[in-house]
């Protein structure tokens, strides 16, 4: 079953701002066994000009995830996600995000495109500060794989 175009421009918001905290940064950090003290140490990340510490480049993840999981259960927009390979993951910043932050994220449904018998859903999710600021667009690429021709 094809991806329903109709729902190209369909956009899915947070439930409510997500807080981005030290603990949360950190927990992100160990996840990633990234030991980097800009996502760890205030005094460090103040030293290189920041508020607080940072978050890694890749946790609006996080986030990001969320919007494109509520596209994903959506049933009319028919994407069969046991046939779902992650395609491709970039971020455009405008800055890093911080401990304190506190964020909202919109998920757009950019594009639907097939491509060698295979679909192509892209997302991007735009993070910005509750006052509006830009923080950070979330580029994904979802594959959505096609049936085997027959004999193979």
């Amino acid at each position: 079953m094809a991806i329903n175009r109709d729902y190209l421009g369909r956009a899915y918001e947070l439930p409510e701002p997500y807080e981005v905290t030290r603990v949360k940064i950190r927990e992100f950090a160990d996840a990633i066994s990234d030991p980097n003290p800009l996502y760890r140490d205030p005094a460090h990340a103040k030293e290189a000009g920041y508020t607080d510490v940072i978050a890694p480049p890749t946790f609006p993840i996080i986030l990001s995830m969320e919007g494109a999981g509520q596209a994903i259960a959506d049933p009319e927009l028919a994407l069969d996600f046991s046939r779902v390979v992650h395609g491709d993951q970039r971020f455009r910043y405008s800055r890093p995000l911080q401990a304190g932050d506190v964020v909202t994220c919109r998920t757009t449904i950019t594009d639907i495109k097939s491509l060698a018998g295979n679909e192509m859903l892209t997302l991007e999710s735009e993070i910005a500060t509750t006052a509006g600021e830009h923080v950070v667009t979330s580029v994904t690429m979802l594959v959505v794989r096609g049936d085997a021709p027959s004999g193979t």
